[in-house]
């Protein structure tokens, strides 16, 4: 959803307020892509502060399904976003890259709510993402998830290169 913005820059302290609804039903990244599960309507409130700046706070409630990181089970990833922002609408596209201040999320005079949603995801994503904290993983030969079964590969693997250092490690082995 686009949001024209140009309306509030009429008069300095004007603000507006906004319901919208998530059109978007992925979080597409390089890693994947995410089917979001449940989402509540973005609420967002936006406030010409003067000088072509505006403010932009907001909140929402997002769930993702995401693998998980050692077995690769789907997890529901609950994401409470709420942000504060403030957006400075006179600088050039040059101008907030030299700073590292990027923001896809408005084009000119428009803010794409969708991607706004998804520069939050972003921000806000776990380093890792697991089922449950004693989760097993998958068996690295066989592929089987160790947290519903157990198999019978060999669970050290030796290579043969560091067979010496083994053999050093065996030596010095405490009991």
């Amino acid at each position: 959803m686009q949001i024209p913005l140009n309306e509030l820059f009429t008069s300095e302290g004007k603000e507006k307020a906004y319901t919208c609804e998530i059109e978007t039903d992925r979080l597409r990244l390089r890693r994947g892509s995410f089917p979001i599960t449940s989402k509540e309507p973005i609420s967002l409130r936006v406030q010409n502060l003067g000088g072509n700046k505006i403010l932009l706070e907001g909140h929402t409630s997002v769930h993702l399904s995401m693998p998980c990181d050692r077995c690769l089970e789907p997890v529901d990833v609950p994401f409470d976003l709420e942000w504060d922002e403030e957006l400075d609408l006179g600088r050039t596209e040059g101008e907030r890259a030299a700073d590292l201040d990027e923001q896809p999320y408005v084009s000119g005079f428009n803010l794409d709510v969708d991607l706004l949603l998804c520069n939050e995801l972003l921000l806000n994503l776990p380093v890792k993402i697991l089922c449950r904290e004693d989760c097993k993983g998958i068996c690295n030969r066989c592929g089987a998830n160790l947290n519903h079964t157990s198999c019978t590969c060999e669970q050290i693997s030796t290579d043969p290169r560091m067979s010496v250092i083994q053999d050093i490690f065996q030596k010095y082995k405490e009991v």
